[in-house]
């Protein structure tokens, strides 16, 4: 983990606008007509409807996304009570992660008040703002009282985060664990170190998931937390014990769990060592944990270890929670957060680390073999399906314990308008997944063995688009599947190698040489061709044994290029193919041509081009826009590449005439109507927005996506999809992610399903 200097850190938050959040409009404002909906007279209409019925202020405010992060900065951190409006960074940094991580709105609210009466009037007085409260930094005991009292004199949901955010995570980790050590809730004993408001609350949860109370010995700063001891208040009197033991060493002596929640350093080694086979130790305490990872795993080889430490294995972190805790609380309208809903959390985050980890996780982590186990039984801040997999389980337990005010009832359409929210996945990017669903094809993996492919295979059969057939040898690829979790089931694999395999390669050989007896190709020549995943998969579909292909990962393009023309062939009417990328944004979609094939197109593969994509943009069901860009406009250079395009421009025209086609012209008059139609009115794209831009060379169209990929915008970029073959054979490559290769299966299906429709016809 980087080290963080004060220096650094003053300056991240003084760059710039200072602080970490900002108010941002959600209407449009710019005309008269808009302040006027926005505020006086037409404001007056929404006030009315909340008026006659209050729960409208869902519908027509931001309070069904707004959460208030309040604090009295009386427990901030590892600070302690340094005031409210020194713990105001903190809230905006809960506020942001609210934000990133769940797309919940905040208003941070620092209370200059210690008093817990007069903390509560005031959280109580601004409450009607919010979809719900989260305490933050506020000191026990008084917390527990602030938190019950809030809860319920309030109608929104509530929550100490403090308390209950590191419960539910580490409840979810402690099940894992206990599955890890093959052990039972029920029988464990548990050792706790620390009883302010977070070890209270995870314990008694704990406890609601099947720990015995006889089992548990907490402990304080003065030790062991016995019955006889005086001046104990409430939340401490619960977990007294009778038992003569007084110290942390005594208690911990064969006991299975250990969770710290204290101050660094104080289990040694040798505590460790005590504990029962396959001891859990989690030290939560940071920076510095009650044991470092390294002492305890060479105190104890069979430990599980869990930290608040984002550099070693199983941290429990607050931000795998909170978000979508709320975020399911707020989608139902719900009156509070209870105990039915933070289970729900629990039993949804630890299901999460038992399914396939994404690549965009193992990503993060710089692996690409995470598997529950011992190094991974809690899932990572960054999953993408926390969002999907906790808010609905909360939400569903909200609606089912009766504090929903709104019912959810299509779950997949909820779980879809958050991967949506949180920009994961896009309308466009379902419907493919939809289309494919309808009528599933036989795909064609041709590098069976690369991990990558491997997931994406189970992931598009999980997802229900296709029908996997994975190239490779067998025995590695299951192997492979193991080590990674995955099942492969309904997933066929073919090791086109094995002696099993002789007769249809030997077949695939003559009915290529057979096909291309007039190129010089003989008989042997394709019979050892067909010991290539490239040759042996495209013929499969050649052939109808398959309905697609997908390659790529470890072929250089220009090799599968070779292949494809050479077993596939372009379709009629075509001197080439080319290939696509759709760039999905907030700003609609964008279709950008051709970004792998042709290098330096003359005038008559401009047309090619120009005619494959706008069929293309047809097949995706919509009416292509096309600017062909050049570095000049409207025959300005009559040299060098605008001259092609200038052609294939008028060509088009002339034989196309319905067609919105129009160039050469530069990228920033394609883009932007008002100045193009201003500047040039005679073009046939007056008073149109491009949805589909033609490059006039492979380096401008792949340094064109490549720029807008590399910048991280808020788009989604599918790609490359082929344009041309007589079959659906479609590419990767190297850099592309599980779900890029998810995506283009999809791609590929429908291409199948359209196929086979037009051979019908």
């Amino acid at each position: 983990m980087a080290k963080i200097t004060k220096e650094a850190a003053l300056l991240y938050h003084s760059m710039g606008k200072p602080g970490k959040i900002e108010v941002v409009p959600t209407k449009p404002y710019s005309t008269q007509t808009d302040l006027s909906l926005a505020y006086s007279p037409g404001v007056a209409e929404p006030c009315l409807e909340i008026e006659k019925n209050p729960i409208d202020a869902y519908k027509y405010t931001a309070k069904g996304n707004l959460v208030a992060v309040i604090s009295n900065g009386t427990a901030v951190l590892g600070l302690g009570d340094i005031g409210a409006l020194s713990g105001k960074p903190v809230m905006e940094g809960k506020g942001l992660l609210f934000k990133i991580y769940a797309g919940i709105d905040v208003f941070d609210i620092e209370v200059n008040e210690k008093d817990p009466d007069k903390f509560v009037e005031a959280v109580k007085a601004i409450a009607p703002t919010f979809g719900g409260i989260n305490l933050e930094d506020i000191k026990a005991p008084e917390c527990f009282e602030i938190e019950r009292r809030l809860k319920e004199e309030l109608d929104i949901p509530v929550m100490h985060d403090d308390q209950h955010g590191t419960a539910i995570i580490s409840s979810a980790g402690l099940l894992n664990a206990l599955e890890v050590a093959g052990k039972r809730i029920e029988d464990v004993k548990i050792v706790v170190n620390g009883a302010g408001a977070s070890a209270v609350s995870c314990t008694k949860l704990y406890i609601s998931l099947g720990a015995r109370l006889e089992n548990i010995v907490m402990l304080d700063s003065k030790g062991v937390i016995r019955k006889d001891r005086e001046g104990l208040n409430e939340q401490k009197r619960f977990f007294a014990t009778d038992r003569d033991i007084h110290t942390l060493a005594e208690a911990i002596e064969g006991a299975d769990v250990f969770l710290g929640l204290s101050k660094g350093n104080v289990l040694t080694q040798d505590m460790v060592r005590s504990m029962a086979p396959n001891p859990i130790v989690f030290a939560l305490a940071n920076p510095t944990p009650e044991i470092s990872y390294e002492d305890a795993m060479a105190a104890r080889p069979d430990v599980l270890m869990s930290t608040g430490r984002s550099d070693y294995p199983n941290q429990i972190n607050n931000v795998i929670g909170f978000p979508y805790i709320f975020r399911g609380a707020l989608d139902t309208h719900a009156k509070a957060i209870n105990e039915e809903m933070k289970i729900a959390a629990v039993r949804a985050i630890a299901g999460l680390a038992k399914q396939p980890v994404p690549d965009v996780v193992n990503n993060a982590y710089h692996v690409n073999d995470l598997t529950f186990g011992r190094d991974y039984f809690i899932p990572k801040p960054v999953d993408p399906r926390l969002i999907t997999e906790v808010s609905s389980a909360v939400a569903r337990a909200a609606i089912e314990s009766g504090v929903a005010r709104t019912p959810i009832t299509d779950w997949d359409a909820y779980k879809q308008h958050l991967l949506e929210l949180m920009g994961y996945e896009s309308q466009f990017t379902a419907q493919l997944y939809e289309l494919a669903r309808q009528n599933p094809q036989r795909v064609v993996f041709a590098e069976g063995t690369h991990p990558k492919m491997l997931k994406a295979a189970v992931e598009a059969k999980a997802e229900g688009i296709c029908h996997p057939i994975l190239l490779g040898n067998d025995e590695l690829i299951a192997k492979m599947a193991k080590k990674l979790n995955l099942s492969l089931e309904g997933i066929e694999v073919v090791n086109l190698r094995h002696p099993n395999e002789q007769e249809r390669r030997e077949r695939y050989a003559r009915i290529l040489s057979e096909k291309r007896a007039r190129e010089g190709a003989t008989y042997e020549e394709a019979n050892d061709k067909m010991f290539e995943r490239n040759y042996f998969g495209m013929m499969m579909v050649e052939t109808g044994e398959a309905d697609a292909f997908i390659t790529g990962l470890y072929t250089k393009y220009s090799n599968t290029i070779k292949v494809a023309k050479e077993v596939i062939g372009i379709q009629p009417g075509y001197s080439t193919f080319a290939t696509m990328h759709i760039l999905n944004s907030k700003k609609g979609i964008m279709f950008l041509a051709d970004t792998l094939i042709n290098r330096h197109p003359d005038a008559e593969t401009m047309i090619d081009i120009a005619k494959l994509t706008a069929h293309t943009v047809r097949f995706f069901n919509q009416t292509p826009v096309i600017a062909m860009l050049s570095y000049s406009n409207f025959g300005a250079d009559t040299v060098g590449s605008p001259v092609n395009v200038h052609k294939a421009v008028e060509y088009m025209q002339a034989n196309y005439p319905d067609l919105a086609i129009d160039g050469e012209m530069q990228v920033n008059f394609a883009l932007n109507r008002e100045l193009r139609d201003q500047k040039y009115p005679f073009t046939r794209l007056l008073g149109k927005d491009v949805n589909t831009l033609i490059f006039p060379t492979l380096s401008s169209a792949n340094a064109g996506y490549q720029l807008l990929q590399g910048m991280h915008t808020d788009g989604e970029l599918i790609g490359p999809i082929q344009m041309g073959l007589n079959k659906p054979i479609h590419f990767t490559d190297f850099e592309s992610s599980v779900r890029d290769i998810v995506n283009i299966t999809a791609v590929a299906a429908i291409d199948a399903i359209v196929a086979k429709k037009k051979a019908e016809q």
